[in-house]
């Protein structure tokens, strides 16, 4: 069959990886392209490959799926973004919805589902599960601008700083996360300084724990306190 939906898997998970190339393999009209194993690993593979629909986790390292879907719908426009995620919260799908993803499902649904709701966004049409969809009209109020920025409680914070702060929560030192940013060590230090400074937080713990607060990450993630 040609002209197949072409599908970018992004999870963390071996076993969640092979299930899904296993499973997707049975779908004449899909083939998945590549995988991913964290959030900035899909975003590049994205901007290779552009695949039409990326399946994307919430919970992965060194960016998570939040940040990664929105640089992956702002660099290739033309993919859509499917949330795969054990998560359904209202707090998690609003973040989503704010960012522009096509649809929501959660780990639990059937191959019937997953394999409908891929075809689905593919013609541009929004989709989520059936239990999410139930919800979505006493969803709660999005902790999301349109831009893709951390708004909470007053604080507004760049895209950049949200990836900062989710690696410094991840326990990477200033030398690390310039290196993964590859950016300069002295503005990893600006942005650390300007966080402190907007959450009016001291330490690397209670960063932590905000980026935790606000599921930046998750605590299933490891990470280090400094």
């Amino acid at each position: 069959m040609t002209n197949k939906i072409t599908v970018l898997l992004a999870d963390d998970h071996d076993i969640v990886l092979e299930g899904l190339r296993m499973l997707l393999s049975l779908e004449n009209d899909m083939k998945v392209i590549s995988e991913a194993k964290t959030g900035r690993e899909a975003m590049r593979m994205a901007q290779k490959l552009h695949p039409n629909v990326v399946v994307m986790d919430i919970a992965m390292p060194t960016l998570n799926g939040l940040e990664a879907t929105r640089q992956i719908l702002k660099a290739v426009p033309a993919t859509k973004v499917l949330v795969l995620s054990a998560h359904s919260d209202d707090a998690y799908v609003d973040q989503f919805i704010a960012l522009g993803a096509s649809g929501y499902i959660n780990k639990q649904s059937t191959m019937q589902v997953l394999a409908k709701a891929i075809r689905e966004v593919h013609k541009g049409k929004i989709f989520f599960g059936p239990s999410i969809s139930k919800r979505l009209h006493d969803r709660n109020r999005t902790s999301l601008n349109g831009k893709g920025q951390i708004k909470k409680k007053n604080v507004l914070l760049s895209a950049r700083e949200v990836e900062v702060l989710q690696l410094i929560a991840e326990g990477m030192a200033n030398k690390q996360i310039a290196s993964e940013l590859e950016i300069s060590i002295k503005t990893i230090e600006k942005h650390r300084q300007h966080l402190m400074e907007k959450l009016n937080i001291h330490d690397t713990a209670g960063l932590t724990r905000y980026a935790i607060s606000t599921g930046i990450i998750e605590t299933s993630i490891q990470f280090t306190i400094r």
